[in-house]
């Protein structure tokens, strides 16, 4: 019996399920070994995670403070901690990833009470945040203290740099902190073509959950402090919520090495422009429709639910509502053109069977 390590997967197989399926990105497999050589202090006091607190801040400002976290929920359930009370609450949209696919940890893990807002596109407004802010003096209700939006969006829509400074206005107003759910953030700030402290530090947000596994790192996340005076204890929080490595040079480094040059650029806008082609080719397909504007790496479609089932099997995606026959296609930073194009013509002899 073997026990050596070797490939147990077919490399030539290709998906449009999620953004988490694609390898590492290359350069950031060069950084892990970079950084593998010696011994570094643990716990993050080693010399990467040191050197990532000014990578961060030549893009969140002077002020951001960076923590490495494993993964994004952890990085939702540490930042939404730090922001509110035993008795707070977060307002969010019905369709927000910390809602619907954190198997309730926001609730569970950080004892905290979500509040939504059904929205036709996944983006809040401050109309819509109104029909939750309320009540603060009502001892019977969770306290708002938090309006937490996603960038981009789990319906693949991205915010305006004048939508999320309306929103950070208005809940600084009522005196709420605004958490922006960062898990694609390059994609948006690709899309945007503005630079991520654009539609953060310099709209408002107040603190940030970082994405870099969907954009090419092999594991890691960071909850990154836009306002220090906002939060408190974040160390604390962080290993409260079991979301302190002990080898943090292994998240730092790939933060670092996505975040330095412009490899988180580069990455995004490739992953963007295969969700265009990938739109582009679909649109004049008889019987399938686009079902919100496609700004980032997400294609949300319904076709016929048999056509997608055929299609499952040649290439992996998920249905987002098998009811009504949604799906959703996810482009990555290595998806090829080929990829895209073999992609369609499956869906066009699926869609003519």
């Amino acid at each position: 019996m073997r026990t050596d390590a070797r490939r147990h997967h077919d490399p030539e197989v290709r998906g449009f399920a999620s953004d988490n399926y694609a390898g590492v990105h290359p350069e950031i497999l060069a950084a892990l070994a970079l950084a593998n050589e010696g011994h570094q202090v643990s716990y993050g006091e080693d010399d990467y995670t040191a050197h990532l607190q000014f990578v961060m801040r030549s893009h969140f400002g002077p002020h951001a403070q960076a923590f490495p976290v494993f993964n994004g929920t952890g990085s939702n359930v540490v930042a939404l901690q730090a922001l509110t009370d035993r008795w707070g609450a977060v307002i969010c949209a019905e369709s927000a990833h910390i809602n619907v696919d954190e198997c309730g940890a926001p609730e569970r893990v950080g004892g905290l009470k979500l509040l939504t807002v059904p929205t036709e596109d996944g983006k809040l407004t401050p109309e819509l945040i109104d029909r939750q802010a309320w009540g603060w003096d009502d001892e019977h209700r969770a306290m708002p203290q938090v309006v937490s939006i996603a960038q981009n969006t789990e319906l693949g829509t991205v915010y305006t740099v004048d939508e999320i400074r309306a929103i950070c206005d208005h809940a600084h107003e009522r005196g709420m902190k605004v958490h922006l759910d960062g898990a694609r953030i390059a994609n948006a700030a690709a899309a945007l073509d503005v630079p991520m402290r654009a539609f953060t530090n310099a709209a408002g947000v107040d603190i940030v959950s970082f994405g870099g596994t969907k954009n090419g790192m092999l594991f890691g996340e960071a909850v990154v402090v836009l306002d220090p005076d906002a939060v408190g204890a974040m160390k604390h929080l962080r290993k409260l919520s079991m979301q302190l490595a002990s080898k943090m040079r292994f998240i730092s480094v790939q933060l670092e090495a996505l975040l330095a040059r412009d490899l988180w650029l580069r990455s995004a806008r490739h992953a963007n422009t295969m969700a265009r082609r990938l739109a582009d080719g679909v649109r004049s397909v008889d019987g399938v429709k686009i079902l919100h504007p496609v700004q980032a790496n997400a294609v949300f479609a319904r076709l016929p639910h048999e056509v997608s089932e055929r299609l499952q099997k040649r290439y992996r995606f998920y249905f987002w509502d098998e009811t009504a026959g949604d799906v959703r296609w996810m482009c990555s930073f290595d998806t090829t053109e080929e990829d895209v194009d073999g992609f369609i013509t499956a869906l066009k002899e699926e869609m003519g069977r």
